[in-house]
C-alpha cells in the first residue's frame, strides 16, 4: 500500500501572525551564542537524598546527549538521567539535570568540557528529575543584520507585553519538512511506517496532535478572536491546567482576558469528545474533519483529550537596538516555544519561504 497523501496544512512560517507583518528580516542563530536559554525550576533542591541534581551549561549540543554524556562519566544507565524539558542543539543554554548519586563517588565533570558541557552547580536531591517540572525558561535571543524603526519595534513590544501572542507549536515540534506529520499520518492511515521506538512514535502522534491544535489556532487568529473569549469557550486559568466552560461572554470575563487572568482554549485531540460548546466546538470540528483519521488516529493510540492555552503571556519582553541587530530578552511558561515570539516582531531569513 503506498502512502496516503497528507492532508493540505498550513506550515508554521505561513501560520497567522496576530500584529500584522514582522518589523525586519535578520539572521538568528548564526552563532550558538545568539540563542540562549535558561531553565526555571519549579522547585528548589531537597539539600538531601540519593540523586544528583546537577546545574549544566551546554554549547552546540542536544539534552539527549548530554544525558548520554552525563550517564557514561557517572557510570549510570542512561535511562536513569532525568530532564524536565528538551533544549535546542544551535543553543547554549543552562538546564538541570538529576542522576542517581554514583557508589564511587562524584566523578571529574571537568573531563565533559571538551563536548561543551560544564557542569556549574550540584545538589543532592531526593528524586529522580521530571518532565516539565518547570515554571518557565528565560530566553536571550540576538537578531543580527537588521535596523527596525525604533518607534514601531517599542509599539510592537508594548502590545505583545499587553496581550501575549498566539501560543503555536513551534516548527521543531513538526521534524524535518514536515516528516513527523507524514509519518503519522500513514500510521493512522493503515499505510506501512517504518519500524521505530515508543520514543519516535510518540513523536509522530504529538507533531499530528499539534498541527490539529496550530490549524484551529489559526482560524481564531485570522479572525482576531484569539485572545478573548466566544461563546462555548472553555477558559483556562493563568499558571495552570484547570480551565472552565464559558456559557456566555459578558464584562467580567472580558475583563479578566483583558487583564491575563484567563486564556481561551483549544483541544489538544484525544479520546472522548472536546468539552468545548457552541461556535468554539463547531471551529474545532471544523478542523477536525478536514484531517479525516487523525482525531481517531490519536484517541487510539491512547491519548487523552485535553486543552491549550491559545494565548502565550510573554514576560519582561525587551527589545534592545544594537549596532547591527536587536537583542531580545523574555521569559515564557513552561512548553511554550520562542519562535511563537519572534514571528511577531522580526523574521529569521531561515524561516522565510
Amino acid at each position: 500500500m503506498s502512502q496516503p497523501p497528507l492532508p493540505g496544512h498550513t506550515p508554521f512560517a505561513q501560520l497567522p501572525r496576530a500584529y500584522g507583518a514582522p518589523l525586519g528580516r535578520g539572521r538568528l542563530r548564526v552563532e550558538p551564542e545568539d540563542f540562549q536559554v535558561e531553565e526555571r525550576l519549579a522547585f528548589e533542591p531537597d539539600g538531601d537524598g540519593e540523586h544528583l541534581l546537577l546545574w549544566v551549561r551546554k554549547r552546540e549540543a542536544n539534552t539527549e546527549w548530554v544525558a548520554r554524556r552525563l550517564a557514561a562519566c557517572a557510570g549510570v544507565a542512561v535511562s536513569a538521567v532525568g530532564y524536565a524539558g528538551l533544549k535546542d542543539r544551535h543553543a547554549v543554554t543552562w538546564q538541570w539535570f538529576s542522576l542517581p548519586r554514583p557508589r564511587a563517588g562524584e566523578p571529574d565533570w571537568s573531563a565533559l568540557a571538551t563536548d561543551g558541557i560544564e557542569v556549574l552547580e550540584v545538589h543532592a536531591h531526593r528524586r529522580k528529575l521530571r518532565r516539565g517540572a518547570l515554571v518557565g525558561n528565560r530566553f536571550r535571543l540576538l537578531m543580527r543584520d537588521l535596523a527596525p524603526d525604533p518607534e514601531a519595534l517599542a509599539e510592537r513590544v508594548a502590545a505583545i507585553g499587553a496581550r501575549g501572542v498566539p501560543n503555536y507549536f513551534g516548527e521543531q515540534r513538526f521534524g524535518r519538512d514536515g516528516g513527523n506529520l507524514a509519518q503519522a499520518h500513514a500510521l493512522f492511515s493503515g499505510a506501512p511506517v517504518p519500524r521505530v521506538s515508543r520514543h519516535v512514535r510518540g513523536l509522530w502522534l504529538s507533531a499530528a496532535r499539534s498541527q490539529l491544535f496550530n490549524e484551529t489556532l489559526a482560524g481564531r487568529v485570522a479572525d482576531d478572536c484569539w485572545d478573548r473569549p466566544l461563546d462555548g469557550d472553555r477558559l483556562q486559568l493563568d499558571g495552570c491546567n484547570s480551565h472552565f466552560a464559558v456559557e456566555t461572554v459578558d464584562e467580567t470575563l472580558l475583563t479578566r482576558c483583558a487583564r491575563l487572568d484567563v486564556h481561551p482554549t483549544g483541544p489538544l485531540w484525544g479520546e472522548g469528545a472536546p468539552p468545548s460548546r457552541g461556535e468554539v466546538l463547531a471551529r474545532e470540528q471544523a478542523v477536525a474533519t478536514a484531517f479525516p483519521g487523525w482525531p481517531e488516529g490519536l484517541a487510539a493510540a491512547g491519548l487523552a483529550q485535553e486543552r491549550r492555552a491559545l494565548r502565550l503571556p510573554v514576560f519582561d519582553l525587551v527589545a534592545e537596538q544594537l549596532d547591527g541587530g536587536v537583542r531580545l530578552t523574555f521569559e515564557l511558561p513552561a512548553g511554550a516555544y520562542a519562535t511563537a515570539v519572534l514571528r511577531e516582531l522580526l523574521d529569521d531569513w531561515a524561516t522565510v519561504d
